[in-house]
Order: C-alpha cells, then structure tokens, then sequence
C-alpha cells in the first residue's frame, strides 16, 4: 500500500480514517527511523507483543492496535520522547490489564507462577514479571503504573479510577507521560468514537483533567515548557469536547 508524502505531519486521526492500521505502523516507522538500531529492535519487537496480545481486541469501530499505536506516536512526534523504555511501556500499557494470563504464559521465566495463580493479582504479578524478563524491570515498572487495580464493587468506579490515576502517577513521573497521551486518545478523541462510549468515556474521562493539569504541571514532569503548553491546550480541549457531550440542557417535554 502506498502512503502519501505528507504522511509524518497528518493527524493521527486523519491517518486512522483514511488508511487505518497500515497507515498507522507506516507512520509507526517513520518516528523510529530517529533511533537507532537496538532501540528500533526494541520497539518492534513491543509492538510486535502488542498486535499478538491484542490481534482480537476492538474500539468500537477500529481495531485495538489502532490506540496503542497513536499512543506511542504521539510521545515521540508532539512529546518529543526519545526514552524507548518509556515507548515501549505505550505500546504496552494495556497489556497486564487486558491479557495478563496470556502474556504471563508467554514468558519463561514466569509459567510455573502463572499457572498456579489462583487470583487475579496474581497472574498480574506474574505478567508484570513477563515484561521484566522481556524489556527490563523499568519498563514493567512504568506499565504497572498505569495498570487499573481491581475495584471495590461498594464505591464508584470512576471515582476510584482518578484516585488511582492520582496516586499512581504522583511517584511515576514518566508514567504521566503515557497516560497523558493515553488520556487524549480517549478523550480528545472521544468525538471520533460513537454510540454509547461517547457518553461513558466522557463521564468517565472528564474528572481527570484537572488531575492530568496538575501532574503535568510539575517540575519532576520530564517534558519541555513547549510540550507542556501543548499538551494542557489538548487538556482545554478535552474539557471543550466532554462539556459539549455531558452539560447540554434537558429539553422541556
């Protein structure tokens, strides 16, 4: 499939719309083309773990890889991230918290403890260890930081979701950068999703701006002042795009 020239400055959305998957590992390609030859070994053979995991996954009306692969462009093109443990933990992020048995019975190191884990923590524990085994302790570090916990069924689950974005990322610095990138895919692009996860991920989403805006805010927050500028302009949109979605008024009967 051929790719138009202006491929590396189309918005990722635009990309997904008009060439889909294919569009987006060309313009996967095109950002590692910067790294060298270890590091672009690295971050094929993550995403290469993030199709596999993912093959069946879907979003709505594209398939899962779609967001994990933004995801990561996003940190090396607008974040200007050049840490490929940090790309790597993108490409990943959803791994533990979608696939962990899968990913747990892939890794030598941890099939004996995955098989005899009777809960959920864990075959989480024995998936975290996996990506260790596979991409460094830093990198599982990084994912396990943005990996949901299991929720109490007594207490609201959104409320407990930004607690725990909340205190995760207070020690993770380089986590906030995934989830930031993460948290535009959702949510800035919540108006390219349709049905009801535009409702849900709008209620869902809303409550971490303010929380993103602080974490990004700080000094221990490894991105420029540019980076920073633009990424609470996404956050301002955000806002704009969940307003318009959650705050229109009832009409009368």
């Amino acid at each position: 499939m051929s790719f138009p020239p202006y491929l590396a400055s189309m918005p990722m959305h635009a990309i997904t719309e008009i060439h889909g998957e294919a569009g987006l590992l060309a313009r996967f390609r095109l950002e590692i083309r910067a790294f060298d030859d270890d590091a672009r070994s690295r971050l094929t053979a993550a995403l290469d773990l993030a199709a596999e995991l993912h093959r069946d996954d879907r979003r709505v009306r594209e398939p899962y890889l779609n967001h994990l692969l933004r995801v990561a462009i996003r940190m090396m093109h607008h974040y200007q991230v050049r840490d490929v443990d940090v790309i790597v933990a993108g490409l990943l992020h959803d791994a533990v918290e979608d696939h962990p048995a899968e990913l747990a019975g892939g890794g030598e190191a941890t099939v004996a403890g995955a098989r005899d884990a009777s809960a959920g923590a864990d075959v989480t524990a024995a998936a975290l260890a996996t990506l260790a085994a596979r991409f460094g302790p830093r990198v599982a570090r990084l994912v396990a930081a943005v990996t949901n916990p299991a929720y109490d069924p007594g207490r609201d689950r959104y409320v407990q979701y930004r607690e725990h974005v909340a205190a995760s990322l207070d020690r993770e610095p380089w986590a906030r950068v995934i989830k930031v990138s993460d948290f535009t895919d959702n949510g800035v692009g919540v108006i390219h999703t349709v049905g009801p996860k535009v409702f849900k991920s709008a209620t869902k989403y809303r409550p971490l701006v303010p929380v993103l805006r602080e974490l990004v805010a700080r000094p221990d927050t490894p991105l420029s002042p540019a980076v920073k500028e633009h990424i609470f302009s996404q956050l301002d949109l955000a806002e704009e795009r969940f307003s318009a979605i959650l705050d229109q008024p009832v009409s009368a009967p």
